[in-house]
């Protein structure tokens, strides 16, 4: 059994700790440590100190659990052991630390042919940092979408892909974020999901600014959708220099109900020029009989013939 003094000004004893070391002594009946019992014993240690809220010695007993199953050839329990041991850190608030052992414990659980144990370790450790450093949970939340797109399980990959994109855009990692959201869009539509396809080309939008390269047009259901016509006629007011045209859809509910990050930068856009409107061209002056008209220019339409 597992005893703690916790008393004011007491020593914090554990039996099951003394336990754990005694049965990893050799003797001369006894040749070879037992290491199940170790790992047992140390294992009850942990689960006392964390009740205790004795962090600092509850991640010890959990590091010395994950020797003793890593000598006893115990892969997936030592895994655990690790990751127990990234929690106690996580209650100490040594979060980078904590991170470092559940992304180690995680790499394990990918070699002991556990994947989606290592990817919901993975996605927990980027929830601890997100806050600390989106930079690193970035880079997690990939790692995790990778882990289920090998397992071809394509819609939880597109989940973390699209929390990673989201962090990208409030990092105002432009470029990165693109990639994310196209990643995001070829998913949605290799798995027929495509009015949330719609949906990220609208963030892409945000991200990249209207342009026709972010159209949906190739996806099923698109043209002649409420989505096509909102795009249409921000691509329109983007290139006529309209600034209320666009600010009228950045307000309509197609943005405002997206996720905050991107209603946010869809807010932000303006227009090339400031907003000026182009001016409209002036009618041709009437020339003198014998006068050869200059020859006009060819000017195509960026937008004619529709968006695709």
């Amino acid at each position: 059994g597992c005893y703690i003094d916790i008393s004011e000004g007491g020593d914090h004893v554990c039996d099951s700790g003394r336990e754990s070391d005694q049965v990893l002594k050799t003797g001369f009946l006894k040749w070879k440590p037992d290491y199940d019992s170790a790992a047992s014993e140390y294992g009850k240690a942990a689960v006392a100190f964390k009740n205790a809220k004795q962090f600092e010695q509850a991640k010890d007993a959990c590091l010395k659990e994950a020797v003793a199953h890593e000598n006893n050839r115990n892969l997936y329990s030592l895994c655990r052991a690790y990751e127990q041991a990234g929690m106690m850190l996580k209650e100490m608030q040594k979060l980078p630390e904590a991170v470092h052992l559940i992304e180690k414990a995680s790499m394990m659980y990918l070699e002991n042919g556990t994947p989606d144990t290592a990817a919901m370790a993975l996605e927990r450790a980027g929830k601890l940092i997100e806050n600390v450093d989106p930079e690193k949970a970035v880079q997690l939340y990939q790692q995790t979408a990778n882990v289920f797109e090998n397992e071809e399980r394509l819609r939880q990959a597109v989940e973390l892909l699209g929390k990673a994109s989201r962090l990208l855009v409030r990092g105002r990692r432009f470029d990165e974020a693109a990639l994310s959201i196209q990643k995001e869009k070829n998913i949605y539509k290799e798995i027929e999901n495509y009015p949330t396809c719609y949906k990220v080309c609208f963030q892409r939008v945000g991200v990249w600014g209207p342009h026709p390269c972010v159209c949906p047009g190739s996806i099923p259901g698109f043209n002649g959708s409420e989505d096509c016509a909102a795009l249409e006629q921000l691509l329109e007011g983007y290139d006529q220099q309209d600034q209320d045209q666009v600010a009228e859809v950045c307000n309509s509910p197609l943005f405002k109900y997206m996720d905050n990050d991107y209603a946010k930068l869809g807010l932000s856009l303006v227009v090339p020029g400031g907003g000026v409107k182009k001016k409209a061209a002036a009618p041709p002056q009437a020339k003198p009989e014998g006068t050869a008209a200059p020859a006009a220019e060819d000017e195509e339409d960026e937008y004619a013939g529709g968006l695709c």
